[in-house]
């Protein structure tokens, strides 16, 4: 057919006549690319590849570019023809004047005659390519790109050409293979031949996924070019989306290869699937799955045939069925329950078609319910579910809703928990209450119809193999009602309601906190006795009193009965009636035993049972009373629990056991929950744990009852006895006897402490046995460089242990040896070519050092091995930083030497690196000889004298045939010959030759005792060329020199890189000094390499092959941090110092390292040599940037490709290098990457990513280039676009997989969404987006400010071997591995963060996991059980608000669903840390909000109520008991300040102490001052001191300690310890938790003096100053009775924390007393506390809008909240009550009435305020001069009312001050009232009064606060002093912090 010729059709359309007007554009001149990347939103993405085509092929074929463009903007006219999108006008605009543009420029341009062959002729070209060179994939890297660009341009132009072919002939185009693209496999028939897809195990997977043989018949299965597999068949079937099959398809590809490739032997692979990895997979998919229906009852759906040929296929397809719906479902992947529920069903259906089934109830083929068309399973099944989700998640209103009004995640997923789920039906039935969203009684309520015909299609999926019934009833009914018209009702929350209050606590470790109060009770019965010794406890009458304890566990139990009921009430409607009978009962019981219990002891102390002396039996000796009797059946359930905790196997065999008379006997007590059974631990573990507490609990019981309870019981008596009569107020209880005020005020906070110092001991005990465990674990054996020299030559053979994959003769070797394997094993184990691999690694580790600037090209040669062919028979050429100054010291020694040459060698032989050296400088000397002398009489003379040498040491003779004394002469000679030869210019022949000549004289003349032997040689040689000058008339040549035209020696040396290393080498040795032994000099790097040379002496299994290991991925969450720091961003700033000059000075010795790397001097350098990109990389890798998490996380791929170049290297190999070999062989390289594709995967879950796309934002051109750079890392995103569907636009959301292909983001996988995915937190649901897209069966949570290290990378494959090292009955779930915190060399604040955090995430974590057993995941590097964490809900939870601390809910559930968490030390990954205070106590506050809502969690509750009671208490003390124990120190202070106020304002001390004086009790004063011990909470810190200790030395730590101390430490301790109590306490009682962003600055800056107001005013500056003010009253009312002494010893640690908590914002604020810098503060703040507030006004602006967001968390508290915060408010009316009785105006006066008239003046007080505002708001604008004449009336209206009462009324200057000490805080109660009740009085003058006062109140305090701040600021000193204990660090380091300091004004 002849080539048909048509004119352009675009022409023709009325879309785009306009394309025909010429333009005036050169031709000449090519225009610039049209911008690709600008495509709105709306129009989706598939535009943007064929702009992009059109980028890339205009240079050559302008033509086909225009023809790009042109079908894209026909594509973007069909998809918006009005163009009502946002931003489509603008591009379609655009686009449009690119065309006219380029519409006749290129026409001419063209090759053919039509567009049409044009078209053809570009896409055959391309075509040409792909069917050449697909076929090999061993290509240079010019042709893969070639290939790679073929493929990416092809399919393009066939689009392109199919649109003109059918616009001029409808007959089209003949069929074409397309290039689909892939994310790791390329599964279409052009990728066969790469070399992934050549991996056996790679092709037995694919070939059992494409095994259909015997399903059914589809007609609809057409894919052209493509294979049909099992996953084709399941999309057919069910409807789920193409991008969801094609990821799904190469995620279980990739699953069965590398699980058959594990099991599979050298011995019996095949290339046939085997079913261990099968089978494998299945008991990991549908382990939960299968625990649901045994819960439930029910049977389960996978049914397999009995042929075994068939089986393997049915598993795929029930696997590939899981991972489908697993893979769409959206947001419902966080409810695993809602998942079995969806695929039980599914998976019925599924086996109905495989085996043609017909249904009982229709005599039908069971078909899929809801049919297989596109999208099907999206719309039917997973939109409705998930509008039920969002719905609910509105109703919490951003958090600030009560948690009762709606359902999150978790109680949407327990409602499938229940057989009740089953009446959803299937099809779903959407009248179903579940889809319910609102209550009935709401305006929303939903009434629904159900109709018969519905109701009879479901029942024909229900009533039979649906699985719906029992095992053995085969006939149960559905539930399903047959009404008509029914109203849905809101089901309410389900098993559990997050219940906002502090009682929550005692709900859930009702167990500890009872036993806390029944020990403090028996320790006062104890005490009241008089006990000495526990064991007179056994004495009857003590014993009975101690008995009574069980009178109060019973009250308890009945309040915990009644907490139950109450907290469980509003869901009451999802519990079954046994359930809500139990808790009926449980109170009933509890309330009769409250009656039995008293009664019973009421008789037996009538009856004197104990006080009989005649005993006449043992049960009169022990004392057995009805009582007893009556107690001892009441602990019969505590005896069976007791037993039944020794014998762990068979409580848990009761708890998961579903058999009826287990759940009869489990019934009472626990809940019949789906998770949180069967979590006991093994005998081991408990006896572990048990000891450890046992221990802990005895040391404090001791500790309280020697020094805390028994002190008091003396007084207590004393005080009860003295009476007192005469009050100095008005006391209002008089007729109370006893001093009962008196008693509560000394008791309440020791009581307090009780329950508090329980934290103090875990910390001492956590201490020692973390400390214990660290030595035992060798942490800290190689600390010093020290150290690490000397154990440097063990490194080789434990390399080889840890991270050389064993062989199967070492494997059953090891079998038998479990006792100190690693000790034993080294030597024998090692293999020949072990230390080259060794030597490998090493060199890469240090080439990655210098590559990351931590050391300079010198340390580089210093620190590197040579690799040598000795390496194989085990002799290693050591780096020469351990062999420094050796071989000097080696000649020195020789040259003084007297004695035997025995003598000499063994001493050299003594130290091994010096024999090293010395034997190393000969064989180079000797080589470099070898090499440079050629002619044949020097050749001669030089191996003559090597040969005298070498047989004087064999003779032992060596110091008698040379003098020693010129050794230091030859080295000169040989430093300058090896210089010489370095340098290697020709021009200095003749400098070589005279050196040669130098060195054979020294050594013939002055070394050699008998050098005639050699110079006979030369005489010899002389002669016989003498006579031949005779003959030739030629004077005779010297020696070394040119012999008639010939030389006698080759310089310089031939280009030769390894010759040219080993003269490097050997000048090195020869020159290096001491200071080398200190190599490297960056603390950084030394602390690298001690870690790892330390983690290879530790205990991790053995490292499997590459090919054989677990495949994992990395997945980091990313919202808008910074990926790099721009060229703007560093170096310029408005407010702070640019950030390169920083990171300059903060890293000088990188930064010079950095510069030489470059090859340039300074920063300008890089400047005009064009290396600004490599600037910014260098940059943004110092701070806490996207980019230094990704090339972290990117050196796991690394280490693996090195590791199977390892694997698979030969002797050759090794000798070449790991680079060279890969460079030059292509097939191997590609097989390195095709290994390290199937184990390793790196996705970014970047959500925002599309959108910042779209706006040109350049975080998103970041990303690209880090894909760019990492051709490997996969970013995950959510695209928003709008749609028109029939005139209304909607917003389609879906989840989009890209990879960088030619410079841009290709397209991978779309999965649409059913809509928005933030419904909860932002960070798990951005992990829940992107988990689908990772691979593997590991899976690292790496969060953005986080960093990893090549030396670490290498131990990955150890560290996923203990998900299979497991020696319990169950393998680890969560691996918890080591982080090193990286910021702490910035500031003093961030070096107490770094060791803060250091010693949680070490030493905590170590003793969480063992022997405590209750380590969660904090959001570290953990490593997850990827599918038994994708089939139980995740890697974190999200519900709003509650789930705001997402990752530790991920260990929770791990632990409730049988999964336990282990910790390994023997990998780091680092992390960065805020820097600043603010920033810090951001952290700190959002860290205590997730606390508090984890108090209210079901997670914690079930915990605390599932785990014995030591493993409670673990978790008590080591989750939210830390938080709870910091608000109980703090309260502990307030009640002692405020006991003490009660005491001396009413006089009740005074008369006390005096009467105690005249009765000469002594112990009295000493009780009174016993609550000073309240701040032991320093100890807590202890943990850190040990951890330092262990890793850097005791005497280090001590020393670190106390510099910490001098850089006020306690107070930044103290400080935090006011945030945690604050924020957790406040989110309890009102809520507001919300996430705080820290912004992880890396510039140390100065904070305004309004910002540090804002954000410490209510939570550290109000507390201070009322600390202060009850400190001033105490002082000032206990002078005349009470000494200095004793009011020191109570009050001194109040004193430092109130000073703390008002000026540690200001003391560790840089530049804080710098002059400009208050002067600008003070500005500040006075605008600021003036500036009106409205809509739109900022805090930071106005003090109105601060003031009114700081009440946020009021406006949304409940009313018990409120009356709560009211009683709270009261406190600070009693300075008021209690000071007006003290005035002198009152004159001794005691009557009520005089509090009543300080009422009145307050009155007049608020009279005159409201008076002054009233005549500001009438006369200040119009009438100024009144308004001032107004205020001057009433100034002196005071004054003259203070005069006229001081002389009438004798008030006093003392009188004024007491009053303001009186009446201050009694206005700031009313304020705090007043903003309790504010709902009431908003609309009233009242508010404004409120908001007049407080305004007052902030003014005041903030000029208190800055007025000493001010006056330091006078005094240089204070500056300077600052700046010392703040940078201090840096000092130390001799950096330059001044500049940094003085910010943009230095720099400019």
């Amino acid at each position: 057919m002849s080539e048909i010729t048509v004119a352009d059709p675009i022409h023709e359309t009325n879309t785009t006549r306009a394309l025909t007007t010429s333009t005036s554009t050169s031709h000449d001149t090519s225009p610039e690319p049209f911008d690709s990347e600008r495509v709105p939103v709306t129009l989706g993405t598939d535009i943007r590849s064929f702009l992009r085509v059109a980028n890339r092929v205009e240079p050559h074929d302008p033509r086909i570019a225009y023809l790009c463009r042109v079908h894209a903007f026909e594509m973007a006219h069909i998809k918006d023809t009005y163009s009502t999108g946002r931003g489509v006008r603008q591009f379609k605009t655009a686009l449009l004047q690119r065309l006219e543009q380029d519409e006749v420029t290129t026409i001419a341009k063209r090759k053919e005659k039509s567009d049409l062959g044009e078209l053809r002729r570009v896409h055959r070209h391309y075509k040409n390519i792909i069917d050449q060179r697909s076929d090999s994939w061993d290509l240079e890297n010019s042709h893969k790109e070639k290939l790679t660009n073929a493929r990416e341009i092809a399919p393009v132009l066939y689009e392109v050409l199919q649109r003109f072919t059918n616009a001029a002939c409808p007959q089209g185009l003949a069929e074409t293979d397309i290039f689909v693209p892939y994310n790791i496999l390329p599964l279409d028939h052009q990728g066969n031949q790469q070399e992934i897809m050549r991996l056996p195990e790679i092709k037995a997977a694919l070939t059992a996924l494409r095994n259909i043989r015997g399903l059914p018949v589809m007609q609809d299965l057409q894919k052209p070019g493509a294979s049909v597999d099992l996953f084709d068949c399941l999309q057919c079937w069910f409807g789920f989306q193409e991008g969801n099959v094609a990821n799904q398809r190469e995620h279980l590809i990739l699953l069965l290869a590398n699980n058959h490739i594990r099991q599979a032997s050298k011995e019996t692979f095949e290339l046939k699937l085997g079913d261990g990895a099968v089978d494998e997979l299945m008991k990991k998919f549908f382990k939960n799955y299968t625990n649901w229906c045994k819960f439930l009852g029910r049977k389960r759906n996978i049914r397999l045939p009995y042929v075994k040929q068939d089986a393997q296929q049915y598993k795929i397809l029930y696997i590939g069925l899981y991972l489908l719906i697993w893979g769409e479902a959206a947001n419902l992947r966080f409810m695993p329950e809602c998942l079995c529920y969806i695929f039980h069903h599914m998976a019925y259906e599924l086996h109905g078609m495989l085996t043609g089934a017909v249904s009982s109830t229709t005599w039908e083929k069971v078909l899929p319910a809801y049919g297989g068309q596109p999208e099907s399973f999206l719309n039917n099944v997973v939109t409705p579910i998930y509008r039920v989700i969002y719905e609910e998640a509105e109703k919490n209103k951003s958090g600030m809703a009560d948690h009762s009004t709606w359902r999150n995640y978790d109680d949407l997923n327990e409602y499938f928990w229940s057989p009740d789920c089953f009446q959803i039906g299937w099809p779903m039935r959407l009248d179903h209450d579940f889809f319910c969203m609102y209550p009935s009684d709401n305006s929303k309520g939903i009434k629904s119809r159900g109709t018969v015909e519905a109701k009879e299609e479901r029942e024909g999926h229900e009533d039979e193999e649906m699985g719906l019934k029992s095992e053995g009833n085969e006939h149960e009914d559905t539930g399903v009602t047959m009404e008509e018209v029914r109203e849905q009702k809101w089901l309410g929350k389900t098993n559990f309601v997050e219940t906002r209050s502090f009682w929550q606590i005692f709900r859930s470790f009702d167990r500890m906190w009872s036993f806390f109060i029944l020990s403090l009770q028996a320790l006062i019965i104890m005490a009241c006795h008089d006990m000495e010794s526990p064991f007179q406890m056994f004495d009857a009458i003590v014993f009975e009193d101690v008995m009574s304890i069980f009178i109060t566990s019973a009250i308890l139990k009945v309040l915990q009965a009644i907490l139950d009921i109450a907290f469980t009430w509003k869901a009451r409607h999802t519990m079954d009636f046994y359930q809500r009978l139990k808790y009926v009962l449980k109170l009933v019981v509890a309330m009769i035993w409250t009656i039995v219990l008293p009664v019973c002891y009421a008789d037996s102390r009538r009856k004197h049972t104990c006080d009989s002396t005649e005993y006449g039996s043992w049960p009169g000796e022990w004392c057995i009373s009805s009582y007893m009797v009556a107690v001892a059946f009441y602990l019969m359930t505590n005896a069976v629990e007791m037993v039944l905790f020794l014998v762990p196997t068979v409580s848990k065999y009761i708890e998961i056991s579903n058999c009826q008379l287990c759940m009869i006997l489990s019934w009472w007590t626990q809940p019949r929950l789906f998770v949180g059974r069967g979590m006991q631990e093994g005998l081991v573990s408990i006896i572990k744990y048990t000891l450890f507490w046992l221990l802990l609990l005895s040391s404090k019981f001791s500790f309280s009852y020697t020094f805390e309870i028994k002190p008091l019981i003396g007084p207590t008596r004393q005080i009860m006895k003295i009476g007192v009569k005469e009050y100095d107020w008005h006391e209002l209880f008089p007729k109370v006897k006893s001093n009962a005020g008196a008693i509560v005020a000394i008791w309440s906070p020791i009581i307090l402490v009780f329950f508090m110092d329980t934290q103090i001991w875990y910390s001492v005990f956590c201490t020692i046995f973390g400390g214990v465990y660290g030595i035992l674990h060798h942490l800290g054996e190689i600390r010093t460089l020290g150290t690490l020299r000397s154990r440097f030559h063990s490194l080789p053979s434990a390399f080889n242990v840890c991270l050389i994959p064993s062989s199967l003769r070492n494997d059953q070797a090891r079998k038998g040896r479990a006792f100190f394997p690693k000790k034993f094993q080294k030597e024998s184990e090692t293999e020949k070519n072990s230390v080259a691999k060794f030597v490998q690694v090493w060199n890469q580790i240090i080439a990655s050092f210098r590559l990351e600037d931590l050391i300079n090209n010198r340390e580089l040669d210093l620190m590197t091995i040579p690799l040598t062919p000795e390496l194989f028979s085990g002799l290693v050429r050591w780096p020469v930083f351990l062999l420094a100054n050796k071989f000097s010291t080696a000649l020195n020694m020789a040259r003084d030497f007297e004695g035997k040459d025995e003598y000499l060698f063994r001493k050299i032989r003594k130290d091994h690196h010096m024999y090293c050296a010395v034997k190393e400088c000969y064989e180079s000397l000797k080589l470099i000889l070898e090499t440079l002398v050629v002619g044949d009489k020097e050749k001669r003379i030089v191996f003559g004298i090597l040969n005298a040498v070498e047989e004087s040491i064999e003779r032992l003779s060596l110091l008698e045939d040379f003098q020693m004394s010129e050794l230091p002469t030859l080295h000169a000679k040989c430093i300058e010959l090896v210089e010489l030869l370095v340098e290697g210019n020709k021009h200095h022949y003749g400098k070589v030759v005279k050196v040669l000549q130098d060195i054979f004289e020294v050594v013939t003349h002055d070394m050699m005792t008998d050098g005639s032997r050699i110079l006979d040689l030369l005489y010899s040689s002389e002669q016989i060329e003498g006579d031949t000058m005779h003959i030739s008339g030629f004077p005779e040549p010297q020696l070394f020199a040119s012999n008639h035209g010939q030389q006698s020696i080759k310089f310089p040396f031939p280009d030769n890189a390894s010759l040219h290393k080993q003269i490097k080498r050997f000048h090195l040795l020869l020159t290096v000094e001491d200071t080398a032994t200190d190599m490297p000099v960056n603390l950084e790097a030394r602390r690298r390499i001690s870690f790892f040379a330390t983690s290879l002496f530790m205990d991790m299994p053995n490292a499997p092959k590459v090919r054989n290991m677990m495949s994992f991925s990395v997945m980091t969450p990313y919202y808008m941090e910074e990926v790099n720091f721009s060229t703007e961003d560093l170096h310029s700033s408005e407010e702070e110092v640019p950030i390169m000059f920083y990171m300059s000075v903060i890293y000088p010795d990188e930064w010079k390292n950095f510069l030489e790397r470059m090859e340039c001097e300074d920063l300008d350098g890089l400047r005009s040599t064009g290396k600004e990109e490599e600037l910014r990389n260098w940059a943004s890798f110092r701070g806490q940037t996207l980019s230094r998490t990704v090339r972290g996380m990117m050196y796991y791929r690394k280490a693996l490709k090195l590791q199977a170049f390892l694997d698979m290297a030969e002797d050759e190999d090794l000798l070449q290098g790991y680079d060279v070999v890969e460079r030059g062989n292509s097939t191997l390289s590609a097989h390195l990457d095709a290994l390290a594709d199937m184990k390793f995967t790196y996705v970014i879950s970047c959500q925002m990513f599309g959108s910042q796309k779209a706006s040109g934002d350049p975080h998103a051109q970041g990303i690209l280039d880090l894909m760019i750079r990492y051709p490997s890392l996969r970013v995950a995103y959510v695209e928003e676009k709008e749609e028109t569907v029939e005139d209304k636009i909607h917003k389609v959301y879906s989840s989009i997989l890209v990879k960088a292909v030619n410079g841009y983001d290709q397209e991978v996988y779309r999965i649409k969404l059913p809509g928005p995915p933030n419904i909860g937190e932002g960070k798990p649901e951005n992990q829940n987006h992107g988990i689908i897209f990772t691979r593997g069966e590991a899976l690292q949570t790496i969060d953005m400010n986080q960093d990893n290290y090549l030396e670490e990378a290498f131990k990955i494959r150890n560290v996923l071997q203990e998900f299979l090292r497991h020696q319990r009955q169950k393998p680890p779930t969560i691996l918890g591995l080591r982080e090193h915190i990286f910021t702490g060399s910035v500031s003093s604040l961030a070096w107490f963060m770094s060791y803060q955090e250091t010693s949680f995430v070490t030493i905590g974590q170590r003793l969480l996991a063992n022997p405590l057993r209750v380590r969660f995941h904090y959001g570290h590097p953990d490593l997850f059980d990827r599918m038994f964490h994708i089939t139980r809900g995740g890697i974190s939870k999200a519900s709003k608000t509650i789930n705001l601390s997402e990752d530790v809910f991920a260990g929770f559930n791990s632990t409730l669903r049988r999964g336990y968490v282990t910790y390994h030390e023997y990998l780091q990954v680092g992390k960065g840390r805020d820097v600043c205070l603010n920033q810090i106590s951001k952290f700190e506050a959002k860290v205590a909000n997730g606390n508090s809502e984890q108090t209210l969690s079901r997670d914690i509750y079930r915990l605390a109520r599932r785990f014995d009671f030591f493993r409670m208490l673990s978790c008590y003390f080591t989750t939210i008991g830390f938080y709870f124990n910091s608000l109980i120190s703090v309260i502990g202070i307030y009640v002692f300040l405020y006991g003490q106020l009660y005491l001396v304002l009413s006089g009740l001390e005074k008369s006390l102490l005096l009467q105690a004086k005249m009765q000469n009790i002594k112990s009295l004063e000493t009780a009174l001052a016993s609550q000073s011990f309240i701040q032991l909470g320093l100890l807590t810190g202890l943990p850190m001191v040990m951890e330092i200790g262990l890793e850097k030395g005791f005497l280090t730590a001590v020393k670190d300690f106390v510099l910490m101390q001098f850089q006020l430490a306690a107070v930044f301790f103290t400080f935090s310890l006011g945030t945690k109590a604050h924020y957790y306490g406040r989110t309890i009682l009102h809520g507001g938790a919300k996430y705080r962003p820290t912004g992880r600055k890396v510039v140390v800056f100065h904070a305004s003096f309004t910002e540090n107001y804002r954000l410490y005013s209510r939570s550290h500056f109000v507390k201070g100053f009322e600390l202060l003010l009850l400190l001033i009253v105490y002082d000032l009312f206990r002078r005349s009775y009470q000494s200095s002494m004793a009011y020191v010893l109570i009050t001194y640690s109040i004193w430092f924390m109130s000073i703390t908590w008002l000026f540690a914002p200001f003391l560790f604020n840089p530049s804080g007393f710098n002059w400009g810098n208050i002067v600008d503060d003070w500005k500040d703040w006075n605008k600021w506390i003036k500036q009106q507030g409205g809509i739109g006004i900022q805090q930071d602006k106005s003090w109105e809008s601060w003031w009114n967001d700081e009440q946020a968390h009021l406006r949304h508290s409940g009313l018990i909240a409120r009356l709560i915060e009211i009683l709270l408010s009261l406190r600070f009316f009693i300075y008021q009550y209690g000071l007006v009785y003290h005035l002198d105006i009152s004159q001794d006066n005691k009557n009520f009435l005089v509090y009543v008239l300080s009422w009145v003046v307050i009155f007049a007080i608020f009279l005159l305020v409201q008076a002054v505002k009233l005549g500001r708001q009438q006369f200040s604008a119009n009438y100024h001069l009144i308004f001032r004449l107004f205020k001057a009336c009433l100034f002196l209206g005071v004054l003259a009312t203070i005069i006229s009462l001081s002389g009438v009324c004798q008030l006093s200057l003392m009188d004024l001050l007491v009053c303001c000490l009186a009446f201050l805080p009694t206005g700031w109660g009313l304020i705090l009232i007043a903003q309790a009740v504010r709902p009431k009085i908003q609309d009233t003058g009242l508010w404004e009064l409120t908001r007049v006062l407080a305004q007052a109140y902030d003014y005041g305090m903030g000029a208190v606060l800055f007025a000493p701040i001010a006056c330091l600021a006078w005094m240089p000193i204070i500056a300077a002093f600052q700046t010392r204990f703040l940078f201090n660090e840096a000092f130390k380091r001799r950096l330059q912090i001044q500049p940094i300091l003085a910010g943009k004004k230095k720099q400019s």
